[in-house]
């Protein structure tokens, strides 16, 4: 299997360290994954419920959303500069502290409510998360075999999916559960003095969010994590000179890609409860459909390991391209279909959408040697893209929420076009597949 040329480090040995195992290892950036996956979907419950509380339309739901992926964005390339200065695992303590700050923050903005000072809450949160992908991702990636790259980060990636599977079952009994707007059937219409109460419901789990982040930093920050290997770290200003990241396909073609996966993901999961609540289509409650949620992404965590053992085997670019397919395929039966059968599709969507952002990120990093940390820093901006989900809630305000999901549709056309083509490293970059 074709995977990443980078040299690669050994997990087992720390040069002037202590010795730890491969399995401690990524045992403990499963748990780092797990908990980042978590927070981030517990998302799609929390925003049915602001959208009763504050009285919102599609476009404004979507907008939370927007705030949160433009953290990708604007927080990237100070995160990697942070990496630089203090290494991987205080910048992996560092992102689990500014998480939990956040996480602390939604208290007040629930306790007011403050539409604003949830905005700013959430945008701390995705800037602790930004600082983790920027430094777990290529870390894992490089950290050991370079023929097992995808499937390793698939495998820690699972884990993400393991926690993202969890999450709308927390949010379900923990908020949906505990408010008004999330027992009572779609377009109910809720008084001043049950939106006040909703509010308060956010309290409990974001409190519970903190102590977890919290320890895991502590457990973290006592851990000996391995060093990389010095084939994958920066090099000197001069050396710097001479070696230019867009000569790199693969990389160039991978940042976009990462873009507009993230937009399909996330408008997904952003809309599902909404849509699966339609009555033309499941016609359920908030509540109700967060069940259905966890199956998607459940689809998502099989997906992923899945994924890890079949790429042991077949080539990574591959696998994404049947993937990107497939996901085509439920998206439009979830665009045009009705009742349970559109239903069913967008939940199987996660199936599909399981390899795509991990897979495009080791077939983008490929090759890369000693300018892998700068490439990987561009990969994790490009997870900006899942801010223009404001774009499918537009859509979702002017020709209906189901017909948006065609917007989906198609941003899996360009990830086909990547595994097939845009994927392959050009003659200067290493040799083609």
């Amino acid at each position: 299997m074709p995977g990443p040329t980078a040299a690669s480090g050994t997990a087992s040995t720390v040069p002037g360290s202590v010795r730890v195992s491969s399995f401690a290892v990524m045992s403990l950036l499963s748990s780092l994954f797990f908990i980042w996956g978590f927070i981030t979907v517990i998302n799609n419950t929390l925003l049915p419920h602001l959208r009763s509380v504050f009285d919102l339309s599609y476009t404004q739901t979507t907008l939370i959303e927007s705030v949160w992926f433009a953290a990708y964005f604007i927080a990237s390339i100070p995160s990697a500069r942070l990496i630089e200065r203090v290494g991987y695992k205080r910048a992996i303590v560092t992102g689990l502290a500014i998480m939990a700050v956040g996480s602390l923050l939604m208290v007040p903005a629930a306790r007011l409510p403050s539409y604003g000072v949830t905005l700013f809450a959430l945008f701390v949160i995705a800037s602790g998360i930004t600082l983790l992908q920027v430094s777990a991702n290529p870390y894992v990636t490089v950290v050991g075999s370079p023929e097992t790259a995808s499937s390793r980060l698939n495998l820690v990636q699972a884990f993400n999916s393991l926690g993202t599977t969890l999450a709308p079952l927390f949010g379900a009994y923990l908020i949906l559960g505990r408010s008004n707007s999330g027992t009572a059937q779609a377009n109910t219409v809720l008084t001043q003095a049950e939106r006040l109460a909703d509010a308060q419901a956010v309290q409990l789990p974001y409190l519970i969010v903190a102590g977890v982040l919290v320890l895991l930093a502590v457990a973290i920050a006592r851990f000996p994590l391995p060093a990389l290997h010095a084939g994958t770290r920066r090099v000197s200003k001069e050396v710097r000179a001479t070696l230019s990241l867009w000569r790199h396909r693969n990389l160039v073609l991978g940042i976009p890609a990462i873009f507009i996966y993230l937009i399909a993901e996330i408008g997904v999961a952003n809309l599902f409860i909404n849509f699966v609540a339609l009555p033309e289509i499941g016609n359920l409650s908030h509540e109700q459909g967060a069940h259905y949620l966890f199956l998607m992404w459940g689809g998502m965590m099989v997906g992923r390991f899945a994924g890890s053992v079949l790429m042991r085997r077949v080539a990574a670019q591959h696998v994404l391209a049947m993937a990107s397919i497939g996901a085509f395929m439920v998206m439009l039966v979830a665009a045009l279909g009705t009742g349970q059968v559109a239903l069913w599709a967008l939940v199987s969507v996660g199936l599909f959408h399981s390899v795509m952002f991990p897979t495009i990120f080791t077939l983008g990093i490929r090759g890369l040697g000693p300018l892998t940390e700068e490439g990987a820093g561009l990969l994790i901006m490009a997870i900006a893209g899942g801010a223009l989900v404001i774009a499918q809630g537009w859509l979702a305000d002017t020709v209906g929420l189901q017909l948006s999901f065609l917007l989906t549709a198609a941003c899996e056309l360009y990830v086909l076009f990547y595994a097939v083509w845009g994927a392959r490293c050009g003659s200067h970059a290493g040799r083609p597949d």
